[in-house]
């Protein structure tokens, strides 16, 4: 029998994704939305960059045609149920289905605890975090039932696993996507579609600088994750790309930390060098073999 080639692996032509969330709110920055975008096209995948702000995301597509990929510009209100039917029959009529759905858009939101927030912003936010997932999946589950399959991912964050945010909205948000996500999952797994989700740690992208980070702020932040290193949008867009692609066939209701170890704990003690780590678990001191000498397992 002769050996088994498997296909190209990250192909993804003739798949169609809609990203919201498309645009970045500073000129030449890289987002998740722009990341996630600019990664699917490259891969071979027609992309519907969905946004508010159509000058942002006409950025994205310029970056994908400088590339030779395929996208196209189409301006959603994602609180506004007519407003993402539209955007979501516009896709279907330009690209010819939908098989792939990328819900990004979010917003910090209304700061304070339950006894100061903003109730008026409360609600708004629920909406722009929450509600527009739940709309966008609405009028592209039916297009995907028609394929026999589909992959949905929904962006949370690691404050939506963990505690300690001075904000009440942003957190709950989050939470809520988490399971919502999993409900998701659920109900539409015998479907064949798949629904996943990430959760960023905090990366520094466009929303974050333009909300006021110092260089002292970003150090800080860097020292909390067990790599000590910063993330950017390309590393969350390197995540939804995995969970959107045919190599991810077999992975629903997935909620991923891509936040380098902030949520797994505290590296609260130097690296061990082997050495040292294999007296901690043996109680031998290691010192090494002579000529002639095995390890003890017989090699």
């Amino acid at each position: 029998m002769g050996s088994i080639s498997p296909p190209r692996a990250f192909n993804f032509d003739g798949e169609v994704a809609i990203v919201t969330g498309a645009g970045s709110r500073l000129p030449g920055e890289i987002g998740n939305g722009r990341a996630t975008a600019i990664l699917l096209a490259r891969q071979g995948a027609k992309v519907a960059l969905l946004d508010l702000n159509t000058e942002w995301a006409q950025e994205t597509k310029s970056m994908i045609d400088s590339e030779g990929g395929t996208s196209e510009v189409i301006q959603v209100d994602v609180t506004d149920e007519q407003s993402v039917k539209s955007a979501v029959a516009k896709t279907i009529d330009i690209f010819g289905t939908v098989n792939i759905l990328v819900n990004i858009v979010g917003v910090g939101g209304a700061m304070g605890d339950a006894t100061s927030l903003d109730l008026t912003a409360w609600d708004r936010d629920m909406r722009i975090n929450v509600t527009s997932m739940v709309l966008m999946a609405r009028h592209v589950i039916p297009e995907m039932r028609k394929n026999g399959r589909g992959a949905i991912l929904n962006m949370s964050s690691v404050s939506g696993l963990l505690g300690g945010n001075p904000s009440l909205l942003y957190p709950t948000t989050k939470g809520a996507i988490i399971q919502m996500t999993r409900a998701m999952a659920a109900q539409h797994g015998p479907e064949n579609i798949r629904v996943n989700c990430v959760c960023p740690g905090m990366v520094y992208t466009p929303m974050v600088r333009g909300r006021g980070m110092t260089e002292e702020m970003r150090e800080a932040r860097i020292k909390q994750n067990l790599l000590k290193q910063e993330g950017t949008g390309w590393d969350v867009g390197y995540a939804i790309l995995f969970l959107c692609s045919k190599e991810a066939r077999w992975i629903t209701g997935l909620i991923m930390p891509v936040d380098a170890g902030t949520t797994a704990g505290k590296a609260d003690r130097p690296a061990l060098k082997a050495d040292s780590l294999a007296e901690q678990m043996t109680g031998i001191p290691n010192k090494g073999t002579t000529a002639g000498e095995t390890n003890g397992n017989g090699a």
